[in-house]
């Protein structure tokens, strides 16, 4: 039997709320699956934390926890789903309303810091096109072996034991330098590249391995500015959403049949994600240990 990911076309609707302003930089799409108090955190911290003026678009997968009848309370910028449409679909539509020419996304489950947009938009502004895809740093609660992020630094796992008075007091005393891979939001593109992409490949909804397909689709086009900004922080709850799926395609081996090549083998010998940033990256050289990878990512494509 086929499985598909929704039975039914869901009802999507788009709602432009906000008046936009000439002076925002960024437009910024929070998607959001009935997780109401991540979100209202969530964009409590962007008010508060941000030091310019941004636009925020939300996309609501179902709304069914209030957040829905929250957000036109706020008067956001929102597109809505009847049915949960993923990541991709969200993305995607949530970009049709976006009214300055940087994007970035941002998960629910983030708690902005204090000038996170500030050091992005300083990075963005000494490029001299718009050929580059940042990221900012997350402060992780556990420990996951991820080395772009800092961790294991817990001030809570939800809004209600959130810390936030001592994450103030402490999220930049850490330091932590550039670092090469973005992949992950929060996340800058500008809109140019963006479209020339496609935005989010919808074959890998709901949303499992569209992160580093995306950050292909980008090195295909010529990207080689993957920086993640270490001065640009945010709190992570760490993945609320992505724990409820109970339906998830085989996003490493749909990537490793699109493009050839593992999501490892392209985030480690290509973006080199985790090393310190030391400039433009380039095609990798042929070592030992690429073949090697290489050999062995052939040969699990034939198998699987």
């Amino acid at each position: 039997m086929q499985s598909t990911f929704l039975s039914k076309a869901p009802v999507i609707s788009k709602h432009p709320k906000q008046t936009a302003s000439e002076n925002s930089v960024f437009s910024i799409i929070i998607p959001s699956w009935n997780n109401l108090e991540f979100l209202k955190t969530c964009i409590a911290s962007l008010r508060k934390n941000s030091r310019y003026t941004h636009q925020i678009i939300v996309h609501l997968n179902e709304g069914a926890d209030g957040s829905l009848a929250w957000v036109k309370e706020q008067a956001l910028d929102f597109t809505y789903s009847t049915a949960n449409i993923g990541i991709c679909y969200a993305m995607n539509l949530a970009r049709t309303l976006a009214s300055t020419e940087l994007l970035v996304y941002f998960n629910d489950d983030m708690y902005a810091c204090p000038d996170w947009d500030f050091w992005l938009y300083e990075e963005v502004k000494k490029q001299p096109s718009p050929y580059f895809f940042f990221s900012s740093t997350m402060i992780e609660p556990h420990a996951t072996g991820n080395s772009c992020a800092i961790a294991p630094l817990d001030f809570g796992s939800n809004p209600d034991n959130f810390n936030e008075a001592k994450l103030l007091k402490e999220f930049s005393l850490i330091n932590k330098a550039d670092w090469c891979g973005a992949t992950w939001p929060p996340s800058v593109i500008h809109t140019t590249v963006w479209d020339l992409v496609g935005g989010y490949s919808t074959e890998f909804s709901p949303g499992m391995y569209s992160d580093p397909d995306f950050s292909m689709k980008l090195w295909e086009l010529g990207v080689r500015h993957f920086k993640g900004v270490g001065k640009s922080r945010v709190y992570h709850f760490m993945s609320k959403s992505t724990k409820k799926l109970t339906f998830r395609k085989n996003g490493s081996h749909m990537f490793l049949h699109k493009w050839g090549i593992s999501s490892n083998t392209f985030t480690k010998h290509y973006l080199q994600r985790g090393q310190d940033w030391t400039g433009p990256l380039e095609m990798p050289s042929k070592t030992f240990k690429l073949s090697v990878s290489r050999w062995l990512n052939e040969m699990k494509r034939k198998i699987i």
